[in-house]
């Protein structure tokens, strides 16, 4: 059974706070199905369509999270990661949880080279 893009989101997000207690990660809940009325209020206070799902910021990086398999990236969702990397962050698509990880991973291991 293949997982849902919010499964794989929360196998991420458990696995970052387990194996990175230090690098901090929180989600930017811009999705979802709601009722007219609150999707006004919130659009009034900030919430734009099209910003990746997590940040983590010791590491400066918007992640964009999605099923393993399918799943596209959305022209708002490619121009907030266009305007992001502009801006000097990282901001990077993840197709899954194995994904996200080997971002994370390899960003880690690039900073450990570049320390020594």
């Amino acid at each position: 059974m293949e997982l849902t893009e919010e499964q794989e989101q929360i196998l991420f997000v458990q696995w970052m706070r387990r194996q990175h207690p230090n690098d901090r990660v929180f989600a930017i809940p811009n999705g979802g199905a709601r009722h007219p009325a609150v999707a006004a209020k919130l659009k009034a206070g900030g919430v734009v369509r099209g910003v990746p799902d997590l940040f983590i910021p010791s590491m400066w990086l918007f992640l964009e999270m999605k099923r393993a398999s399918g799943g596209s990236v959305s022209r708002f969702q490619k121009d907030w990661i266009q305007y992001l990397s502009g801006c000097g962050y990282r901001a990077e698509v993840a197709h899954g949880f194995e994904e996200a990880k080997k971002i994370v991973e390899n960003y880690k291991k690039t900073c450990t080279k570049n320390k020594n």
